[in-house]
């Protein structure tokens, strides 16, 4: 009787062996991370990926920072712009031999002509053209050479605060940082964006859709029908009116260019 008894103890405790690992396991795996008692829990703040420009004491070395950090969302965002342009140029071609357009490829190109603020009302040829207008890509290199002019390369507060590389506006109360020296009666701000991402993808839609920019787009399109590549010299005197100053800040544009070639390859 006392070895089955000793045989049922040992049992009882391997059990419950298991059984306190077990709960052990399980409460380590899933318990959440508990303050301790009187504290205030204070939330991380989000970590920016933007590098610190201002702590560059090398001119040089700076600007290759700055170009590297930005390039490849540029051409990301216009390898997007590329995919939809080839899009609309293979339903076109379908349309020009009288295929067609099945449902899928309608809807898609119905989305493309509300994102770039095309109406149309049937697709054929022609309307397609009008949407290409305005789907397609921007140089790099102009991208570039704005976002450096427009935020004094990374330093500039709605850089740094609002992850905005073109100085773009928005108009709602609290969309955006309010500009220092913002004159009375005016209500723009400085918009903020999630990511710097986001800016650049912003900015491109902002060119390939503001009646402000129809110039750059004309300029553009000329050069594709003529099977020529739109350079950064090409397109940034369709910037005329992205800035108050004009042919001053063209003129500004195109030297930067100028000067910043070795960075810029």
């Amino acid at each position: 009787m006392a070895v089955k008894t000793g045989r049922l103890a040992s049992v009882v405790l391997g059990l419950s062996a298991v059984a306190a690992a077990l709960l052990w396991v399980e409460t380590e795996a899933v318990r959440p991370e508990a303050p301790m008692a009187g504290l205030r829990v204070v939330k991380n703040a989000p970590v920016s990926r933007q590098p610190d420009f201002d702590a560059y004491t090398d001119v040089a070395e700076k600007k290759e920072a700055f170009f590297n950090f930005l390039r490849p969302m540029v051409e990301a965002e216009n390898r997007k712009i590329a995919e939809q342009r080839a899009f609309i140029q293979r339903a076109q071609e379908r349309l020009l031999l009288s295929q067609p357009l099945s449902e899928a490829e309608s809807t898609h190109l119905s989305n493309l002509a509300g994102v770039y603020g095309v109406e149309i009302r049937a697709f054929t040829p022609e309307t397609l053209d009008d949407l290409l207008v305005r789907v397609d890509e921007v140089p790099t290199a102009m991208v570039l050479v704005q976002a450096a002019n427009e935020t004094g390369w990374g330093s500039s507060r709605f850089a740094r605060e609002g992850q905005n590389y073109f100085g773009q506006w928005c108009f709602r109360k609290g969309c955006g940082l309010v500009p220092n020296q913002r004159q009375g009666g005016m209500n723009h701000e400085v918009a903020r964006f999630d990511s710097v991402q986001d800016s650049v993808s912003s900015y491109l839609r902002n060119l390939n859709t503001n009646p402000a920019y129809r110039e750059l787009r004309d300029i553009r399109q000329k050069m594709r029908l003529q099977g020529k590549t739109p350079s950064a010299e090409d397109l940034i005197p369709g910037l005329i009116r992205y800035s108050e100053r004009k042919e001053a800040y063209i003129d500004e544009l195109l030297t930067m260019l100028n000067q910043n070639r070795t960075y810029l390859l």
